[in-house]
């Protein structure tokens, strides 16, 4: 009897043991993973941090040890394809963007990176689709609107991109880049002075924002007013010293008030600060017709037409200049070629 007691409380203190065992194997998993889980936080905020000073390998590498840590981190591969697309590896960047959707088909935020990375990669039509999907899923994602916005003006959609940088502003009144996009919309239907009040807006916000008084000028030199609009550039280059469209638009408006000479030095400072300006080199081929300098004005419009061949007023100037000289055939051949191009 006291053997089968001894062997009961044995039995007991045996199955005990196993128990305990058993607690302390599961006490050590679950430590394990919330060393991991914390680990794996530890370098998404690292991964954000350098993210934010502009070291975006030294992010990806975080990003890939949260992602080692734990293969469904659906935030980190979103971030990491945020730093692919920066760094122009536009195709991984949307293979991230994918997995991220994945793994959350609900996440607003991952339709509207992988339609950023669309964009770089051509695919117009697949980011349009992305960012009504991010809009389907937040109708209140301002940048979405805005950012749709900007590629229905690129393919020509201006009214188009008007409503949409409208809901962006309606979201957010005080939305300065959607007041000034706007503008542009508004100027390339010709809506000259709805463009002006866009950048008015815009400029009330921030009376900093150089752009917005490049484009004002664009406009208000549409309208006539070239002094105005020279007003605005000089104000462009007092904020932006290297803002080359602020120099070139400055000369031309000028070139149009009959200073050649002078729209000339602001061509020239254009193309200093980029070499493969072509507007600039058409622009400054322009004025120098305008001073009846016609064999230096060809030069430039071979140099703009060297670096963009597809511009059809360059080919018409420069078959004016030709003609000038007497050259008549070549006059003909650069007038052919405007007309092939689908312009006079």
């Amino acid at each position: 009897m006291k053997n089968k007691i001894i062997g009961t409380i044995l039995l007991f203190l045996a199955l005990a043991g196993y128990f305990k065992l058993d607690s302390d194997v599961k006490s050590k998993e679950e430590n394990q993973l919330k060393k991991e889980l914390n680990e794996k936080n530890i370098y998404l905020s690292s991964g954000l941090a350098k993210q934010n000073l502009g070291d975006y390998e030294g992010a990806i590498e975080d990003y890939n040890k949260a992602i080692k840590l734990d293969p469904n981190f659906k935030i980190a591969y979103n971030n990491r394809g945020v730093m692919r697309n920066a760094l122009g590896n536009f195709r991984d960047a949307k293979k991230d963007f994918d997995k991220t959707i994945k793994l959350d088909p609900n996440y607003e935020t991952a339709y509207y990176n992988r339609g950023l990375a669309k964009i770089n990669l051509g695919d117009s039509n697949g980011a349009i689709e992305d960012f009504n999907k991010a809009i389907e899923l937040d109708p209140n994602f301002k940048w979405v609107y805005y950012d749709r916005g900007l590629l229905k003006a690129e393919l020509g959609d201006f009214n188009g991109s008007i409503e949409d940088f409208n809901k962006a502003i309606g979201l957010d009144p005080d939305f300065k880049l959607a007041y000034n996009s706007r503008s542009l919309a508004k100027y390339y239907l010709g809506n000259y002075r709805g463009a002006i009040k866009d950048c008015d807006k815009a400029i009330e916000l921030d009376p900093n924002y150089a752009t917005a008084y490049c484009d004002r000028g664009l406009a208000k030199a549409k309208l006539g007013d070239f002094n105005g609009a020279i007003e605005d550039f000089n104000k462009t280059i007092e904020l932006d010293p290297n803002h080359i469209g602020a120099y070139n638009n400055r000369g031309n408006a000028k070139n149009m008030l009959r200073n050649a000479r002078e729209a000339i030095k602001d061509f020239d400072k254009a193309i200093a600060l980029d070499p493969n300006y072509a507007t600039a080199y058409f622009s400054r081929g322009a004025a120098k017709m305008n001073l009846g300098d016609f064999n230096g004005a060809i030069e430039d419009f071979n140099k703009a037409i060297e670096l963009d061949p597809n511009s059809i007023d360059v080919y018409n100037y420069r078959g004016a200049a030709k003609r000038e000289l007497g050259d008549y055939e070549g006059a003909i051949e650069d007038f052919n070629e405007a007309a092939k191009r689908g312009g006079f």
